[in-house]
């Protein structure tokens, strides 16, 4: 071997590789006039200075073309110390016992998530990798091992055959596989344009609607017994988790790849085509979204207050432009967030000052400063002290001072409420606003204590290792106001928990006991019947 004396610079040469590979033009003549420029390259972003800058300036110079179609520029990979990750230092989790412990593909999707794939720079934390896992890989098994559980003890425990649904009347059921191609149709965009970490965000947002929503909302569905209503329910989760996994495998292939020969039976879903892009029902995913939104805002209000969801509430008022398009919505939401009543008034109706609602004038300084100059303080301090109105043509006026499209935000806002009127208010963040009742009655409370019952039974039932449909004989204990409760909603209790017979004991004679309510026990035993 001998060194070759004719090096001019190490980036020109590795910027000639598409021609140089081929020894162009020299020969190979008609493979590489097929075969440039490249389709996709990648590098760590200091070579925008480097080959990506000598391949263009050779391409340019030599063919008079680009240089490639599509480049991916990435940031630098840190040790968990902040410094550039190093083999010497050893500054990053061990990849066996990541692999081992999370397996590949939690690496795989802590990477292509983060924003490194966004020209940022990335730190490499065994929690990091973790959140991935809790976040998207926990949440797609959890609704292939719902599905599996629930279907192989349908009929009867001879299970159920699922297969491809794209036709059920049921509003869940069309809701999710109108998200499902949604989902489909923003992933083809964003791997097609290759933005990896945003069809990561794309799936982390699917399938927290998929889990948190359809699933938890379609839960009675599923265990209905021999019904067209569950079978429906069983073919639309297989539809959606079939083609979901389709969708992820690029992302997460070794969980989507178990998931779906263990739905299909099939070869791999690596050998399938690429899910197309079904119909998809804008104004019903558009009000069942903003459902999403009036019970997500619900149930931050619920936390605040440390109201359990599983304790029932009297009333929830929606104030909102669109309050006529939830209307066909309010059961859903009831049941969602547990309250009797669903109050639903359009915000118009609350612009005089009903329910304590005012607008707030706030003055863009920043956009509005170079073309006002000294004036916007003015429009500030006026827009402050209220005196502001609305032009008919949109625009508002500020302390005399007109103010533009853009130069100013309007917002609703609610009045801090009184403690003791018993309410709690809050935004909703596509407008409008939410009042619930927080006042407990006695006959809430106890429904409440009821149902704290049935989910440490539930959780009795797990830790003995039954299963789902396993009947039980049930005994429960507790004191004077848990067995009013359980006295009052027997047949709640019964239902929820496939108990056959229920009996009220002494404490001694249970085996376990859990918390219920704010500072209850309740004392659990049950037996198979």
């Amino acid at each position: 071997m001998r060194r070759v004396s004719e090096v001019l610079d190490v980036w020109f040469d590795s910027g000639s590789m598409p021609y140089a590979q081929a020894h162009y033009p020299f020969e190979n003549a008609d493979w590489f006039d097929h075969h440039y420029p490249g389709d996709f390259i990648v590098e760590y972003i200091g070579q925008t200075r480097g080959w990506f800058y000598t391949m263009h300036i050779l391409a340019t110079a030599l063919f008079d073309r680009p240089a490639f179609s599509s480049c991916i520029s990435h940031g630098i990979v840190l040790g968990s110390d902040g410094q550039k990750m190093s083999k010497s230092l050893k500054n990053y989790p061990d990849v066996n016992e990541v692999f081992d412990r999370d397996g590949a593909d939690a690496m795989r999707w802590f990477l292509m998530s983060s924003p490194i794939l966004r020209g940022g720079n990335l730190i490499v934390t065994e929690q990091g990798i973790r959140d991935g896992v809790r976040q998207v890989m926990i949440p797609l098994w959890n609704a292939w091992y719902f599905f599996s559980l629930y279907a192989n003890v349908a009929r009867g425990g001879k299970g159920y055959d699922a297969k491809i649904n794209l036709g059920s009347e049921d509003v869940l059921d069309r809701y999710i596989l109108a998200k499902t191609s949604e989902f489909v149709d923003l992933m083809t965009r964003e791997l097609d344009s290759l933005n990896v970490a945003a069809a990561c965000d794309a799936t982390r947002t699917f399938l927290e609607v998929l889990s948190n929503w359809y699933i938890r909302r379609s839960r009675d569905r599923f265990w209905s017994g021999e019904s067209e209503e569950s079978f429906t329910a069983f073919d639309t989760l297989y539809t959606v988790l079939e083609t979901t996994t389709r969708a992820v495998a690029p992302l997460l292939p070794l969980t989507a790849e178990e998931i779906w020969r263990g739905l299909t039976g099939g070869r791999s879903v690596h050998l399938t085509d690429w899910p197309s892009v079904g119909q998809v029902d804008v104004h019903l995913v558009a009000a069942m979204d903003r459902v999403r939104e009036v019970c997500s805002t619900g149930s931050a209000l619920r936390k605040a207050e440390s109201l359990r969801v599983r304790l029932p509430l009297s009333c929830l008022t929606i104030v909102a432009d669109d309050a006529d398009a939830l209307r066909p919505y309010a059961a859903l939401i009831s049941d969602e967030l547990n309250v009797r009543e669903l109050v639903l008034t359009d915000v118009a109706a609350a612009g005089s000052g009903a329910f304590g609602v005012r607008q707030v004038l706030q003055v863009n300084a920043r956009v509005a400063g170079p073309r006002l100059g000294k004036d916007v303080q003015v429009a500030i301090r006026a827009s402050k002290s209220g005196d502001w109105s609305a032009n008919p043509d949109g625009t508002v006026s500020s302390g005399g001072i007109n103010l533009r499209e853009g130069e100013y935000t309007l917002q609703t806002v609610v009045a801090d409420t009184d403690r003791d009127d018993q309410r709690a208010v809050a935004m909703l963040p596509g407008g409008g606003f939410v009042i619930l009742d927080i006042r407990v009655t006695s006959e809430l409370a106890a429904e409440g204590l009821a149902r704290d019952v049935v989910r440490a039974v539930q959780q009795a039932r797990r830790d003995a290792g039954f299963d789902v449909s396993d009947r039980i004989h049930l005994r429960l204990s507790g004191d004077d106001s848990v067995r009013a409760a359980i006295q009052a909603h027997a047949n709640l209790i019964k239902a929820e928990t496939l108990a056959t017979t229920m009996d009220l004991m002494d404490h001694s004679a249970v085996l376990q006991s859990a918390a219920v309510g704010d500072k209850q026990q309740v004392g659990v035993a049950l037996e198979r019947a």
